[in-house]
């Protein structure tokens, strides 16, 4: 017994390794992200802008596009037409709470975006039905919208759209069990209607004599069946199917139930697949097979929520997931091969306050995905994600390709001299809604422009600079107001810790965080530029700061760094909440969660560091 027993574990030993040495997706870098940080403490990767499309807003509906649910989730991106289309499911309060629905925004730039539209709307599920397992019958029930898959571009150019109303009898049932109505799709037409909703594949239990809608096959649209039918002739498509499908689907390949499907080619033309937790396996015949159980990519971190894997324009691969047991920060692992993963770079490293408590609703930034093989390419060759932020308002990032944390190079930039859409290449911005970070003109001249109105959020603009321990930094900003709302100024380290803090307050005053207190340089007024000079040094720990050419005295950091990295303009305050003790659910809502704030707008006119 004994004997047999080494054997057995001899073998299990051997079958590991033969598998690492296999073209097993691993992350062999040295980096790990901080989760007490909402950054992580990771390097930024230059030039990512975060840009929210959709704000929740319960009180004024007139506000988020005439839409009122708050539990926002799941977003799913494609790009067709010369558009970006982005498609989200929404309950009313919390996760799979019914009514629930799925809704349509699009956007020719990625950066303006249209009010959403109901793409997939509530659907009712007949009084007196009987979910196989489950004690009890559905009275006023109304389906719950759960679906990984969104758009398929058919090779007759036909655009799909999908969503899956399943069925959650009450807030603790999986509307993902196998055991729901169906998936339904509609097609999206190049003048931005949509065709009429039919049902592509009903689950065995589903009677269709019920159903609200027709079975595709019904169409008289033979281009729209082909489309159909090409679809479900895919393995890679069938596979996102998976979490709600019949778990005999016969359509579905791999009938394990690893979640939220996603994959890329490799050079070789093999298929790397990802689900989450950084489960990862391969094919050989585009999905039909896999070579051996999903498991988990060696040295990746992963929890509960989704992982994005995908080949960018430069012809190398990236992954983007939450690299914690949390759902924050947002990062960016890049590979040359598409197997072997070495860095870890920050994408968004910002929780927004989470101003309606919900079911389910996890903090952070979270389920991202991007564009699937075959759903379009914007014409900029960047990357290009959508994720959720706390399950409440939805976003779209764009990470510059190729991705990078290194900067070599002096920053000389006067906004108003840089050519037109480039003025921001090398900016890191978090962008509200309410908060919008962008170039504007300010008495005819382009300057980056820092409004807030938002209460529960704030502007964020990040130049990352080349690391040095002595530095000369002089920018250039124009306070709109000196009475409301605030600008904080910046020097940090390449993991994001702050030694100095300048703040244009809301009483009129410039001031320096020395310590606990703040020191006061001077006070502003409305609508006037100041230039503001600082020599720095680490090794001192000393600074010293000019405003419009005269001598403001010495300052202290108030806390200790190696180097200077980057410079970070935010209009409001440094935020820790939530951190990793904070209880998983949140079951209240802020005071006045949809109530606006008096506007406040910064302008920054240039940038220049000196060594």
């Amino acid at each position: 017994m004994r004997l047999n027993n080494s054997i057995f574990f001899l073998m299990m030993i051997l079958s590991a390794q033969i598998l690492f040495a296999q073209d097993t997706v691993k992350y062999t870098g040295s980096t790990l992200s901080n989760v007490d940080y909402h950054h992580g403490q990771l390097q930024s990767a230059i030039g990512v802008h975060n840009i929210q499309v959709f704000r929740a807003n319960r009180e004024h509906p007139e506000w988020a596009g005439g839409n009122n649910w708050t539990y926002n989730h799941q977003p799913l991106l494609a790009y067709w037409n010369n558009t970006f289309y982005l498609q989200y499911l929404s309950d009313p309060i919390g996760e799979h709470i019914a009514p629930g629905r799925t809704l349509m925004l699009t956007s020719k730039d990625g950066v303006n975006w249209t009010n959403p539209e109901v793409l997939f709307p509530p659907y009712k599920i007949p009084d007196g039905y009987k979910k196989e397992g489950y004690p009890g019958v559905a009275n006023n029930l109304y389906a719950v919208m759960h679906q990984r898959m969104g758009f398929y571009t058919a090779k007759n150019g036909r655009l799909l759209t999908l969503g899956y109303y399943g069925i959650a009898m009450d807030l603790k049932d999986d509307p993902n069990d196998g055991k729901g109505i169906g998936r339904v799709v509609r097609e999206v037409y190049k003048d931005g209607t949509y065709g009429p909703i039919y049902f592509i594949r009903n689950n065995k239990n589903w009677d269709k004599k019920q159903s609200n809608y027709p079975f595709y096959t019904s169409s008289k649209d033979k281009g729209f069946k082909q489309a159909c039918d090409e679809l479900m002739a895919t393995p890679l498509m069938m596979q996102q199917w998976v979490e709600e499908a019949d778990r005999d689907d016969p359509l579905i390949p791999l009938k394990k139930e690893y979640k939220a499907f996603s994959y890329y080619h490799l050079p070789n033309g093999k298929v790397m697949g990802f689900w989450k937790h950084a489960l990862t396996s391969q094919s050989n015949d585009d999905g039909k097979t896999w070579t051996y159980s999903p498991m988990r990519a060696p040295g990746f971190i992963n929890s509960n929520a989704k992982i994005w894997g995908q080949k960018t324009s430069d012809g190398k691969f990236a992954t983007v997931y939450n690299p914690s047991e949390f759902r924050w920060p947002l990062a960016v692992s890049t590979s040359v091969d598409g197997l072997n993963y070495t860095n870890l770079l920050l994408v968004n490293g910002e929780i927004s306050f989470m101003r309606y408590g919900g079911n389910y609703k996890s903090y952070g930034p979270q389920y991202v995905r991007g564009i699937i093989e075959g759903n379009g390419v914007p014409p900029d060759n960047n990357m290009w994600l959508t994720y959720s932020m706390n399950k409440e308002d939805i976003w779209v990032a764009k990470v510059p390709v190729p991705i990078t944390a290194e900067e070599n190079t002096v920053v000389d930039e006067n906004f108003n001299q840089l050519p037109h859409g480039n003025e921001l290449n090398k900016w890191n911005l978090f962008s509200p809604i309410w908060a919008r970070t962008q170039i504007e003109k300010l008495n005819g001249e382009k300057v980056l422009a820092l409004h807030d109105e938002d209460p529960f959020d704030y502007a964020k603009a990040v130049r990352v600079i080349k690391p040095a321990q002595k530095l000369n930094l002089a920018f250039t900003v124009t306070p709109k107001q000196n009475n409301t709302g605030e600008l904080q100024i910046e020097l940090q380290d390449d993991k994001g810790l702050p030694a100095l803090r300048l703040v244009f307050d809301a009483e009129g005053s410039l001031k320096a965080k020395v310590g606990y207190r703040y020191s006061g340089v001077m006070n502003y007024e409305a609508g006037k530029t100041y230039k503001i000079e600082m020599e720095l040094d680490c090794t001192t720990r000393i600074y010293r700061i000019k405003v419009n050419g005269q001598e403001k005295g010495a300052r202290v950091y108030f806390a200790p760094i190696s180097v200077f990295s980057r410079i970070m303009f935010r209009t409001g305050e440094v935020r820790r909440f939530p951190d990793a003790e904070t209880p998983t659910d949140q079951d209240y809502d802020l005071k006045n969660a949809g109530e606006k704030a008096k506007e406040a707008v910064f302008y920054v006119h240039s940038l220049k560091t000196t060594y």
